[in-house]
């Protein structure tokens, strides 16, 4: 969407390194993608797998403060949001579900169980391991969860009201 600033705009590395490949009008998403939308209804899941690898994985890069009114259009696909994860990049370390279009990427390939692939594209930041390291645990287990309940008992084990 080129809303953020083009030094720190992840997606563009990915870009640069052949990483993903940029789509510029929402018509050129796949009909049958996963788009990682922060307010869809239903959460990815492993089960998921197999539609992201035949209809691929679209992340879309906004910035935060124009995500709601971005997402609000509806794209032709298959929205699903990530279980809550914590960023590492340097502007929202640390924070809840603010993650870099990266990190989205990375935890969408670690919940599905392409974790080669995953840290691959996070080694290509230097923040990326850390990313790893704060969230390893948390994406592992949501890397098992079947349902979407148990996806809430793990998110209430390491998010606690």
């Amino acid at each position: 969407m080129k809303q953020d600033d083009p030094a720190k705009c992840t997606s563009a590395k990915l870009f640069r390194f052949g990483q993903a490949k940029p789509l510029y009008k929402t018509f050129a998403i796949p009909r049958r993608a996963i788009v990682l939308d922060p307010f869809a209804e239903q959460v990815l899941l492993a089960s998921d797998k197999r539609r992201l690898l035949e209809n691929g994985l679209c992340v879309i890069d906004c910035s935060w403060e124009k995500a709601q009114q971005v997402f609000h259009k509806r794209f032709h696909t298959t929205g699903r949001r990530l279980p809550p994860v914590l960023a590492a990049n340097p502007v929202n370390y640390g924070q809840l579900e603010k993650l870099s279009s990266v990190e989205a990427f990375a935890a969408a390939l670690l919940i599905i169980g392409l974790d080669v692939q995953a840290k691959e594209i996070l080694g290509l930041f230097k923040w990326g391991p850390t990313f790893l390291t704060l969230n390893q645990n948390l994406l592992l287990d949501y890397s098992k969860a079947q349902t979407v309940d148990e996806i809430r008992k793990i998110q209430a084990e390491y998010f606690p009201v």
